[in-house]
């Protein structure tokens, strides 16, 4: 229960930096003709907020060629049957 809580708190103090940030860059931005606004975030705390999910899945970092690791990985996705 510890982890969660101390999760929680991590995310609390990110959200409230945040926040603050989105503020400065609101009121800083130089192109004043398209001005920022708070949408403009909401990506960004989206991610924020999905930090809080426990991950379930580990990363699985590929090796290196030099370390055994595949030397081409395919990235474009299979076409349609």
């Amino acid at each position: 229960m510890e982890h969660n809580d101390q999760r929680a708190e991590f995310i609390n103090e990110l959200w409230q930096r945040f926040e603050v940030l989105q503020q400065w860059a609101i009121a800083n931005w130089p192109d004043q003709e398209r001005r920022l606004s708070s949408a403009d975030f909401v990506a960004a705390r989206k991610e924020i907020l999905n930090l809080g999910e426990a991950r379930r899945v580990p990363l699985q970092l590929v090796p290196e060629p030099s370390a055994g690791g595949p030397q081409y990985e395919e990235l474009r996705p299979a076409p349609w049957p």
